[in-house]
């Protein structure tokens, strides 16, 4: 136990003080190791810095021989699995272009594409025929089922069965499985759809029901208005 808490602790200090050197001194080149293993701790731990990641991206323009393959590829799908935030699009725009050519890098611009454009199938298809890039980060596939999932309810009020298997690449009885959950702690709904096929109905947003969006009018407050009556007098 003991032992337990001083690796906890140790990691917790390593965040900290990584972090501290890119509020800091982010252009100092001394820190890029402690940035390359901290791109490594944050697979490991399933954790995530865009800050210290586009830090040492930068750093690597200044040291171009130093620059981790590895590492640059490990920092493009953790943000791939942060969508729909633009992370992606901010680390490859520091990547240098020869870099970007390598095959690696051709295959995790392809992807983002996909998932930007919510090309489910054609994602999954993909990111199977590269396991040994995605699947090096724990949680890839997670992340990228609760994107579609974000993606699914911005459009749909009641999506059909096949579809969202598509979107998060699960099938039969896993299917089974993930809805029974997704209706036990998110408030899913299953109903029939014509023929055999199931429709799933998906929590109300402002996106897929528009009448719960509020009006501009009801979000100003009462003392903003009642400041405009004397200007427009």
């Amino acid at each position: 136990m003991g032992r337990e808490r001083d690796t906890q602790k140790m990691q917790q200090q390593v965040s900290f003080t990584v972090e501290q050197l890119v509020t800091v001194n982010p252009y100092n080149p001394d820190i890029l190791p402690d940035l390359e293993n901290y791109v490594n701790e944050q697979v490991s731990s399933e954790t995530y810095s865009l800050d210290a990641n586009l830090c040492l991206l930068r750093l690597y323009q200044f040291e171009p021989e130093r620059l981790s393959t590895q590492i640059v590829a490990r920092i493009l799908v953790k943000a791939l699995m942060a969508m729909p935030a633009p992370d992606f699009s901010l680390c490859l725009f520091l990547i240098p272009e020869r870099v970007q050519m390598e095959e690696q890098f051709k295959t995790l611009i392809v992807l983002s594409h996909y998932l930007e454009t919510g090309r489910f199938r054609q994602f999954w298809d993909e990111a199977a025929k590269s396991r040994h890039i995605v699947e090096a980060v724990p949680g890839f596939e997670q992340a990228i089922q609760s994107y579609a999932i974000h993606l699914l309810s911005l459009t749909y009020q009641k999506v059909p069965r096949s579809v969202l298997a598509e979107a998060i690449n699960i099938e039969g009885l896993s299917l089974d499985k993930f809805l029974e959950q997704q209706m036990a702690t998110c408030g899913w709904s299953i109903e029939k759809g014509h023929g055999k096929g199931q429709l799933i109905v998906l929590p109300s947003n402002e996106f897929n029901h528009p009448e719960l969006k509020k009006n501009a009018a009801d979000s100003v407050p009462l003392e903003h208005i009642t400041r405009i009556f004397p200007i427009l007098g």
